[in-house]
């Protein structure tokens, strides 16, 4: 069974999607290319909710296991003020993911800190945040590409990850389901696979065995099967593509059912 990345890998990508990110900006004809993916958005406001983000979480590693974000976290974020001009922005940008590397070095992958995921299957921990952080700034790196008119797959190491992540932090809950019980399976080309189990006891993941041609798929396991790279399922789990970009077994409308669900407990 494959293992998640380790923590001193998630630092490495959360500064190396960064730079990717940035260099994306430093190369685009202005600041303000519209981001087809963030409707309403620029490479400017793109640039400051990365940035702002990073520092939100840096705060929040830095306080520790809390029932909310520290107050003055919340407060500055809101209040949030970025340079104009682009190298100074690009600079500031910088800075922001180097506070959030410090903060998540100092702290460690154990330390506990606030998150908005409590009864998922990912932890409150520093640990936990970085994971997450690795897979928004990969995404906002996609996104900023596609402003720029050349977007690239997601890298796959971090795409692998990011399909687990994804799923234990975004759909893991408590809550009950809504609709009659059934199963999404997920697979990666890379052969890489994850049922998402959802009844009235919520939702739940876990790792299965990829099918195989020898093998083929127990179809009567899961009513929605969803095939393609760890890229494309990233992207699409994150609303950058659609179902249509993907092959998917069975009950495509259960999806549809999936997207709309809105879990009274995260």
């Amino acid at each position: 069974m494959e293992k998640n990345l380790e923590f001193p890998d998630l630092l490495r990508l959360i500064d190396e999607r960064s730079t990717a990110f940035r260099a994306v900006v430093a190369a685009a004809p202005g600041l303000d290319a519209q981001v087809p993916t963030c409707p309403g958005w620029t490479l400017f406001d793109l640039v400051k909710h990365l940035g702002g983000g990073d520092r939100f979480w840096a705060a929040i590693v830095g306080a520790g296991p809390a029932d909310a974000p520290p107050a003055e976290a919340v407060a500055a974020r809101a209040a949030l003020e970025v340079p104009q001009e682009r190298e100074a922005l690009l600079a500031w940008l910088d800075a922001s993911t180097q506070l959030l590397l410090g903060a998540l070095r100092a702290a460690g992958p154990e330390s506990g800190c606030w998150t908005w995921w409590p009864a998922s299957q990912s932890p409150q921990t520093a640990g936990g945040t970085a994971r997450h952080r690795v897979q928004e700034t990969a995404v906002h790196t996609y996104d900023a590409q596609l402003a720029g008119g050349a977007a690239q797959p997601l890298p796959v190491e971090l795409a692998l990850d990011g399909v687990e992540e994804f799923l234990f932090t975004v759909c893991g809950t408590p809550s009950a389901w809504p609709h009659k019980p059934t199963a999404f399976d997920f697979h990666a080309a890379e052969g890489r696979s994850w049922r998402l189990t959802v009844d009235g006891d919520g939702a739940r993941i876990t790792r299965i065995p990829a099918p195989t041609a020898a093998t083929g798929e127990d179809s009567d396991a899961a009513g929605t099967s969803v095939h393609g790279t760890a890229s494309e399922l990233v992207l699409y789990l994150y609303d950058r593509i659609q179902a249509d970009s993907l092959h998917v077994d069975g009950d495509a409308g259960l999806l549809d059912l999936l997207r709309a669900w809105e879990p009274e407990e995260k």
